[in-house]
């Protein structure tokens, strides 16, 4: 990314000079390796500043473009807030929106996503993989229903990309969001695929100004972090098949002692999820008691970064079936490619002794 802070300043949309030119094939390379990160063409990837911004532009987008034709759209409990809140925005403006509940195991019931669908339905959106208990939907398989009854289909893969295969071909998924920083990649930049054929997917600009991104997204393109971006996705695929059994590894090495301890959960399917995703729940324990115990020698929350200011239990943990007081005795290990095993066994000598001494009191 440094060269583009200082070297090659140029604007990318500034494509009458040498300074500009040099910015274009930056992004132009970009473009390029995240087009073929999920089996797409360069063209349908739309900057964004990152997965937020991506899932705003897909759901209001599309709900703008099609609202002649229908006003229904169906997402899952579980879902981040950056595609529930958007959904709750729409519902002030007529639209209606049906919240699918998910199983005990994090998944959604295809049968239930297919009796939701109704002749006004526009748009379906089921995030990839989970951001807190990191279990990975069924695509294809939702894809297809889509697909069948001519309905886009939007996923978020902000937690996805650069962890687990993703193809919008084979799955049929029309809109894609992604971002950079959930595989090591700067912060504030992200992406929104958009399928240009089969069918062509149109979407109303939320942003407008200049008509960059096809004119979908306007905005001068911030190339050092489209750069970084680019980087860390071509560095995850290059090493996912190998990473992902490591974490696997490490996860289950984690999982085992813990799942001795008397009272305890584990979150979502174990084993249609992210390899660094444990997410777990203790009967019997204070939530802040435990986070607070920990605090030293990791870091460790209990739900998503985007909403850990706020004092509610995890709606995705209480969608499960979690009364609001298991859902507060909970936490959420993200194992990354920087941990080691010897650490793996710190945490989890630390995390039985704080546990067993909370639950004495």
């Amino acid at each position: 990314m440094i060269p583009y802070f200082t070297e090659h300043f140029g604007n990318p949309s500034s494509i009458n000079h040498q300074y500009g030119w040099e910015a274009e094939a930056a992004v132009k390379q970009t473009r390029s390796i995240l087009a073929k990160a999920i089996n797409a063409s360069p063209e349908e990837i739309i900057f964004t500043s990152g997965a937020t911004e991506a899932n705003n532009l897909a759901i209001k987008g599309v709900s703008e473009a099609y609202f002649q034709k229908g006003q229904h759209i169906i997402t899952v409990a579980t879902e981040h807030n950056a595609v529930l809140d958007p959904c709750k925005y729409l519902e002030t403006l007529g639209f209606e929106i049906t919240i699918l509940p998910v199983q005990k195991d994090g998944l959604i019931n295809l049968d239930e996503l297919e009796k939701a669908i109704r002749p006004d339905t526009i748009l379906v959106s089921v995030m990839a993989a989970n951001n807190e208990i990191g279990v990975i939907q069924p695509l294809a398989e939702i894809g297809k229903i889509c697909h069948e009854h001519d309905i886009i289909f939007h996923t978020d893969a902000a937690q996805a990309i650069g962890k687990i295969p993703l193809n919008v071909q084979t799955f049929q998924i029309d809109l894609m969001s992604l971002t950079a920083h959930k595989v090591y990649g700067p912060k504030g930049i992200g992406a929104l695929y958009v399928r240009r054929r089969n069918p062509r997917v149109k979407l109303a600009a939320q942003q407008h100004g200049g008509g960059h991104e096809r004119g979908m997204r306007s905005g001068t393109l911030y190339t050092p972090q489209i750069v970084g971006f680019g980087k860390a996705v071509e560095i995850a695929l290059a090493e996912q098949k190998q990473e992902n059994r490591r974490l696997t590894q490490l996860r289950n090495k984690l999982w085992e002692p813990l799942s001795k301890i008397e009272g305890i959960h584990l979150n979502g399917h174990p084993t249609q999820r992210l390899p660094g995703n444990l997410n777990i729940s203790i009967e019997g324990v204070d939530g802040a008691a435990l986070l607070l115990g920990l605090q030293s020698i990791m870091a460790v929350s209990s739900g998503s970064a985007c909403s850990s200011t706020t004092t509610a239990p995890s709606h995705v943990l209480t969608a499960l079936g979690h009364s609001e007081k298991l859902a507060y005795a909970s936490i959420r290990f993200g194992i990354g490619r920087f941990n080691t095993a010897e650490e793996i066994d710190t945490v989890a000598q630390q995390v039985i002794s704080t546990i067993k001494s909370l639950q004495r009191m």
